[in-house]
């Protein structure tokens, strides 16, 4: 996939939906009797990246302070949703270290993640910072995940809702309709072609997490240092 394309496409399409008055709020984020909960496999970008999310933040906040904003402690790059959220799934439903053990076997000969984020972009329903793996590292990874996972009989849905190959972060989600959307927009254009920087991955981690990995929802399983 030519990620730059891919997200200059869902840019353009979103938008103007957005402008359109077609966004899509999430009547779920505030709904405390969500029961949403899966196992991801995920990223987080390094507190110097983070800092320049927060400019983008701080901007949409001064045009749309109503939306919800992930905190840093919420933010990632899915690497494999391995058990897609759902009100059927609960932690106590497997065995963590089984779900370790496959990972552990397909980080092996992995060669060093690196992630350039540059831009954001958007969907009907959220805005995003694009990443670009600078090789085929993650790709790989993604692939040993695949295939080692649907060897083996543990519970799984990888790529039952799509297919994972962007390597974007969510950052800001429309919880209720856009009282600015023309400004909101405005306010986009400005970082479209931001630089929030480059990081070298030094760990993964494997969480229990509901839809919005939330960090007080969140149950940490495993970390694995690459």
């Amino acid at each position: 996939m030519n990620l730059t394309e891919h997200y200059n496409q869902l840019y353009k399409k979103s938008s103007e939906a957005i402008l359109a008055g077609n966004c899509i709020p999430d009547s779920q984020i505030n709904n405390e009797s969500d029961s949403r909960f899966g196992i991801t496999l995920l990223i987080r970008p390094n507190d110097t990246v983070k800092t320049k999310i927060k400019l983008f933040l701080e901007a949409l906040k001064e045009v749309e302070p109503t939306q919800y904003y992930y905190p840093d402690s919420d933010i990632h790059i899915t690497v494999m949703s391995i058990i897609s959220c759902s009100e059927e799934f609960r932690l106590n439903q497997i065995s963590p270290n089984d779900y370790i053990e496959v990972i552990c076997k397909s980080l092996v000969d992995l060669d060093g993640i690196t992630i350039k984020f540059k831009g954001v972009t958007a969907s009907p329903s959220a805005l995003m910072i694009q990443g670009f793996p600078t090789d085929e590292s993650l790709n790989n990874l993604r692939n040993k995940l695949r295939e080692n996972f649907k060897n083996s009989t543990l519970q799984q849905t990888i790529d039952s809702r799509y297919t994972i190959s962007a390597a974007h972060s969510t950052v800001m989600r429309f919880q209720e309709e856009l009282q600015h959307s023309k400004q909101l927009i405005e306010a986009v254009e400005k970082f479209r072609n931001f630089d929030f920087g480059e990081f070298t991955v030094e760990n993964l981690e494997l969480v229990y997490n509901d839809w919005y990995q939330r960090k007080s929802n969140t149950i940490h399983l495993a970390d694995f240092m690459i």
